[in-house]
């Protein structure tokens, strides 16, 4: 998966259609990324350009509570490439 907006908007696009919202915002993480488990919002270090973005995004998705039959068909996909490039 190359590191475009495009992809990052469909990384982005699976985790909102679940109920988490995606925030940029500046901070202290150790990891570049923070998730507030009970309110489904993940925190992500704003400086990070579209690369740092999708990576933190890829190594979350395996800890995010993901129902696949919520997912649109596109969103399906997506996801199984990210879990692929996980695993």
């Amino acid at each position: 998966m190359k590191y475009t907006q495009h992809n990052l908007d469909k990384i982005e696009k699976v985790a909102e259609e679940c109920g988490y919202v995606i925030r940029y915002e500046r901070g202290t993480f150790q990891s570049g990324y923070c998730i507030l488990q009970d309110r489904k919002v993940i925190v992500i270090n704003k400086f990070f350009q579209t690369e740092g973005r999708m990576n933190a995004l890829i190594d979350l998705m395996p800890q995010l509570e993901i129902s696949f039959d919520a997912l649109t068909h596109e969103s399906q996909k997506v996801y199984d490439e990210v879990m692929s490039v996980v695993k």
